[in-house]
């Protein structure tokens, strides 16, 4: 049975370790953040963080029980990133745009956390928060409760998806990066009319918009079902 873990400030390092660095959970997720940045995903054990760190790997479970709840840490401080200075206006649709595109953007900050921990339920405080803060916006616009669901699972969902989708493209190495890119413009350009007619008519259009995100977009159009609910709610 797993050893239960306890109160930060019971665990914490007396002392700084040999390099000056004094051990916290904060402490810990920036170091991970930064060799998922450096190393990608694949590069983040609890070896690498103990030589970042200083200190010797068994260190590191006195914090978390295993690699698996530091991923957790690691994907509740992208969503605690994203909320930070976030305010609600009572504005319903203005704060819904507002928490999308700092999550969005939160994540694909870190491209390679994102990866990580986009597809995971943490359960800890700062997804709480966001929770909260969505299911309020929309029950006090006046959702029922089982469209203020709906939507917050859209909302979410589709959040994360186009988080997941969008950081995958940015954690490619800038050769295949670019080489993506420029197959809007040296192939679909330059396919006849005559055997893609819609592609040909479009391909102008194409090279410009599909090498952006589509996140912004797809929120708008979220957003769009969400007030026509509402406006039949209140009619």
């Amino acid at each position: 049975m797993a050893k239960p873990v306890v109160p930060e400030e019971k665990r914490r390092r007396r002392r700084p370790t040999k390099g000056g660095t004094v051990l916290s959970e904060r402490t810990i997720v920036e170091t991970a953040l930064r060799l998922l940045r450096e190393h990608g995903s694949t590069g983040l054990s609890a070896r690498r963080l103990g030589l970042a760190l200083d200190c010797d790997p068994s260190t590191l479970y006195r914090y978390f029980r295993g690699m698996d709840e530091l991923t957790l840490a690691i994907g509740d401080a992208l969503i605690g990133e994203a909320l930070r200075g976030w305010r609600p206006t009572g504005e319903w649709r203005a704060d819904l745009h507002a928490i999308g595109l700092r999550i969005h953007a939160a994540y694909v900050a870190h491209p390679q956390a994102a990866q990580l921990t986009a597809s995971r339920v943490t359960g800890r405080a700062n997804e709480l928060a966001a929770d909260e803060a969505v299911l309020e916006v929309l029950r006090t616009a006046g959702f029922p409760l089982p469209d203020t669901v709906r939507i917050y699972h859209a909302f979410i969902d589709q959040t994360l998806a186009f988080a997941a989708l969008d950081a995958a493209a940015l954690a490619l190495p800038r050769a295949a990066q670019r080489a993506d890119d420029a197959m809007w413009r040296s192939t679909y350009a330059r396919l006849p009319a005559e055997t893609h007619p819609r592609i040909a008519e479009a391909a102008s259009l194409l090279s410009s918009r599909m090498v952006t995100s589509a996140y912004p977009t797809a929120l708008e159009m979220l957003l769009d079902s969400a007030a026509a609910t509402l406006a039949r709610v209140r009619a």
